[in-house]
């Protein structure tokens, strides 16, 4: 790339590619999490097509490759497409999402390629990031391990003890994204359990905050790129403000988006089809 804004033009394009092909997919299986998979888009741009995740497609237990732990995995539809443009699996595959036969579920498994970890029970993710952190440091492995949380999920306790740990024992190569669209599944946190203010919470647990605007790619790519790069010696964390269900009027701002489907004509409509 020329300069660095051609690369956040290139990441824009990406991000409006990726939710196309997003609701492209929730028109073939309707009961994917559209809502949920939409807010976190930008993130999933930068991390794989930034450059921030070192990874190998043709080498998938490559040894220096960066983890990345997809806590809330009924959100990570958008990573399909992702996967298949880098090359982890054919692309044909994504016409069949959610089919009989299919290794592409609604919530990923390690059966896909370039998928690190189980994550169909909410709260899980952290823990297991800290266990593989805490091994990569003291094998001296230099890689980082990336995790990305929904807000309805830190309501779960395993996820604070997580916490609690990684500042505990200092998992410095540990980072970890927060999809802050502040609605979980049946209403807005602020209703269901207020999680406000959720950097001070991070910040006497002895984690470094970062919080950006989630849809603005320029952010959301920088303050990745800083939050691996940086050698203090404590965990780090990205509270990204987001919207659920960015880029569907009929979803943003509904409560109840997160199990909302919405019908083949309406996605066309979006799509321009």
């Amino acid at each position: 790339m020329k300069d660095e804004s051609d690369k956040i033009q290139y990441l824009l394009d990406r991000v409006r590619w990726v939710r196309q092909e997003t609701l492209k997919i929730h028109r073939i299986a309707p009961e994917t999490r559209l809502a949920s998979s939409l807010s976190d888009i930008e993130v999933f741009v930068s991390l794989y097509y930034g450059g921030i995740l070192a990874f190998k497609n043709d080498d998938l237990q490559w040894d220096h490759r960066d983890r990345f732990i997809i806590s809330k995995g009924h959100g990570a539809v958008s990573m399909y497409p992702i996967l298949a443009d880098l090359g982890f699996f054919d692309r044909g595959s994504l016409s069949k999402v959610c089919s009989e036969g299919s290794f592409l579920g609604g919530i990923p498994d390690t059966m896909i390629p370039g998928v690190e970890t189980i994550n169909g029970s909410l709260g899980q993710g952290l823990g297991v990031a800290c266990g593989s952190a805490l091994a990569l440091k003291r094998k001296k492995n230099g890689s980082k391990v990336f995790v990305l949380m929904g807000d309805g999920e830190l309501y779960e306790g395993s996820v604070w003890e997580a916490i609690m740990f990684a500042g505990h024992h200092k998992i410095d190569n540990l980072v970890l994204v927060i999809d802050y669209n502040k609605i979980c599944m049946l209403d807005y946190c602020k209703k269901v359990l207020d999680l406000d203010p959720l950097n001070e919470k991070f910040e006497a647990f002895r984690w470094k905050v970062d919080v950006v605007d989630g849809h603005d790619i320029t952010e959301v790519y920088a303050g990745l790129k800083k939050l691996k790069d940086d050698e203090s010696s404590c965990p780090k964390v990205m509270i990204a403000n987001t919207v659920k269900g960015k880029g569907v009027p009929q979803l943003e701002g509904d409560s109840l988006c997160h199990i909302k489907s919405l019908r083949s004509d309406e996605i066309d409509e979006l799509i321009g089809n």
